[in-house]
C-alpha cells in the first residue's frame, strides 16, 4: 500500500509552517499520501490534541504513520519519540500529546528520536516539525524500523487527567475540553456508563452547573437550543447544546463536575 502520514498540529493555516513541513517530508517520501487531520489544535494545547488523536487514530488503517505536533517545549530539554501502538506509528514531542493512544493501547512501544542522520542538515530550536519530526515521520512511512530513530524508552509523559469516580448510582467525572461549537467532551467514557442503562432508552440524566440534562442519542432528539448530553463519536461522554454553546449556555468551563446518573437519582456534585 502507499504510505500515508495524517497530519495533527496548532500550527494554524494562516503562515507557512505546516506548508513547510509537507515539503520537508515530500523531499524524502515523495510518494506520501499526506492527510490533514487538524491544524486549528489551540496554539500549545497538548490535552486538546491528546483528545483529537484518540478519536480519530483507529478509523486509519494500520500502517499509517501519525505527525503530531503540538510542542510548547519545543528546543526544550523535552524528548522526541517514535511510537509504535495499534499496528500505526506516531511521531510526536513527549510532552504528553500521545497519553490517549498510549492508554488505549497498552501494548505500544516507544523509541527516543536520536539519530541525527534522520533529521534535515540544518535544524532550528524552534520548527523541530519541519526539521526534525517531519523527516522522520518520512523515513518511517518508507519502510524504515522503529527502532533505528534511536533507542527504547519507557518512562513517556503522561497527562495528570482527572479519573472517572464511581459513585452510589452513577459515575462523576469533569469537563476536560471545549470544541469549536461550544460542545464540552468530559473525562466519562461510553463504556464506564454502559451499565447504567441504554441513554436512546432514556433511562440515564446528566447533572452539570446545576441542572439535569437528559441524556440522549444525538442532537436533534431535544428542541432547538435546548441543551444534552450524548456519546460524542470519539467515544467519551459530551454536553452539548442543539446548535448553540453549552459552554455560554450553561456557563461550563474545563474542571467543571458532570455526573451521569439513572433518571431519578443524582447522588454526587454538579
Amino acid at each position: 500500500p502507499m504510505p500515508t502520514i495524517a497530519l495533527l498540529t496548532d500550527f494554524g493555516l494562516q503562515d507557512p509552517y505546516v506548508g513547510a513541513m509537507k515539503g520537508a517530508i515530500l523531499t524524502v517520501c515523495p510518494e506520501v499520501t499526506l492527510v490533514d487531520l487538524a491544524h486549528e489544535i489551540p496554539a500549545h494545547d497538548v490535552l486538546a490534541g491528546a483528545l483529537a488523536l484518540e478519536a480519530c487514530f483507529t478509523v486509519f488503517p494500520e500502517g499509517t504513520v501519525f505527525l503530531a505536533i503540538v510542542d510548547p517545549g519545543v528546543g526544550s530539554s523535552r524528548r522526541a519519540i517514535a511510537v509504535e501502538a495499534g499496528g500505526r506509528l506516531f511521531v510526536a514531542p513527549d510532552n504528553g500529546l500521545l497519553s490517549l493512544v498510549l492508554a488505549a493501547q497498552p501494548g505500544a512501544h516507544a523509541h527516543a528520536i536520536t539519530s541525527p542522520s534522520l533529521a534535515r542538515a540544518e535544524i532550528s530550536p524552534v520548527f523541530h516539525g519541519r526539521d526534525l519530526f517531519g523527516p522522520v515521520a518520512a523515513h518511517l512511512a518508507r519502510g524504515l524500523p522503529i527502532a533505528e530513530v534511536g533507542p527504547a524508552v519507557s518512562d513517556l509523559v503522561r497527562l495528570d487527567l482527572p479519573p472517572a469516580e464511581r459513585t452510589g448510582e452513577g459515575w462523576q467525572g469533569r469537563v476536560l475540553h471545549v470544541d469549536r461549537f461550544g460542545n464540552l467532551t468530559t473525562s466519562l467514557r461510553a463504556g464506564e456508563i454502559a451499565p447504567l442503562g441504554t441513554p436512546s432508552a432514556g433511562s440515564l440524566e446528566v447533572r452539570a452547573g446545576g441542572r439535569v440534562l437528559p441524556f440522549v442519542r444525538t442532537y436533534a432528539d431535544v428542541a432547538l437550543g435546548e441543551p444534552c448530553a450524548l456519546v460524542g463519536s470519539g467515544g467519551r461522554i459530551e454536553i452539548a447544546v442543539r446548535e448553540g454553546r453549552a459552554d455560554r449556555r450553561l456557563a461550563l468551563a474545563p474542571g467543571a463536575i458532570v455526573v451521569v446518573h439513572p433518571v431519578g437519582g443524582g447522588s454526587g456534585r454538579s
